[in-house]
């Protein structure tokens, strides 16, 4: 029998959001990415690093998965993709319905920002923009972004990666950045503020680090409207 009370996910899906959806989740206008290099990690199947290339913006994607053919990743992307969607259609009071229309609606952004990946992958990852590449080890030198994102991994899968992994993949991102980290959103797939924040965030600041947590005009997992903003 499903169990409606909670979201379900096996290993880590491979879906994306587009550039809208990622402005919203990290409360960014596209002013804000003019003039600088981005780093989108783990970046998976999202259209947030084609639509910023088209926009002129230098912007890059890290992700394992890019390890990986493009007619892959499509068969990976669409299986997961649908078992994603027909769980929202499933389970729709776990989520607030401020952003999207209906689950309907849901489906065709996260249609769209798969294949529009698609289409830029091949040309991409020969240009540079995609990098096969796992936290909590990146290979880019210090300082290589003015701004990283990190959207739908860490404090999402806390139930699968621990506190020392978060740890060094957070100081690992602060390492490659600049100017400014942001994390989103902060709950586990439980939709419960993850245990991590307590225990990673104090010692990140231990070390130098300024972590702090920022309200975001986006809504979808329920109670999921914040950010973390780490600045190196």
């Amino acid at each position: 029998m499903t169990d409606t009370t909670k979201f379900e996910v096996t290993d880590c899906a491979v879906i994306g959001r587009t550039f809208e959806e990622y402005l919203a989740m990290f409360d960014l206008e596209p002013a804000d990415l003019e003039r600088k290099r981005v780093l989108d990690c783990p970046s998976g199947v999202a259209s947030f690093v084609a639509t910023a290339a088209d926009r002129g913006v230098d912007a890059v994607g890290a992700d394992i998965i890019y390890e990986q053919s493009r007619d892959e990743l499509a068969r990976r992307c669409r299986d997961d993709r649908e078992s994603v969607a027909d769980q929202i259609l499933e389970k729709p009071s776990l989520f607030e319905w401020s952003f999207y229309d209906s689950p309907a609606d849901r489906r065709r952004y996260l249609r769209r920002a798969s294949e529009r990946f698609l289409d830029d992958y091949a040309d991409g990852r020969q240009d540079g923009r995609y990098v096969a590449a796992a936290l909590p080890t990146l290979p880019f030198a210090r300082d290589s972004f003015s701004l990283v994102l990190s959207a739908h991994f860490l404090f999402l899968y806390g139930d699968r990666f621990d506190a020392t992994f978060h740890r060094e993949a957070l100081r690992e991102l602060c390492r490659v950045a600049a100017d400014e980290v942001r994390i989103y959103p902060l709950q586990g797939l439980d939709a419960e503020p993850s245990p991590y924040l307590e225990t990673v965030l104090p010692a990140l600041e231990a070390e130098g680090y300024e972590p702090t947590r920022v309200p975001v005009p986006f809504e979808f997992q329920q109670g999921s409207t914040e950010m973390l903003v780490l600045s190196p």
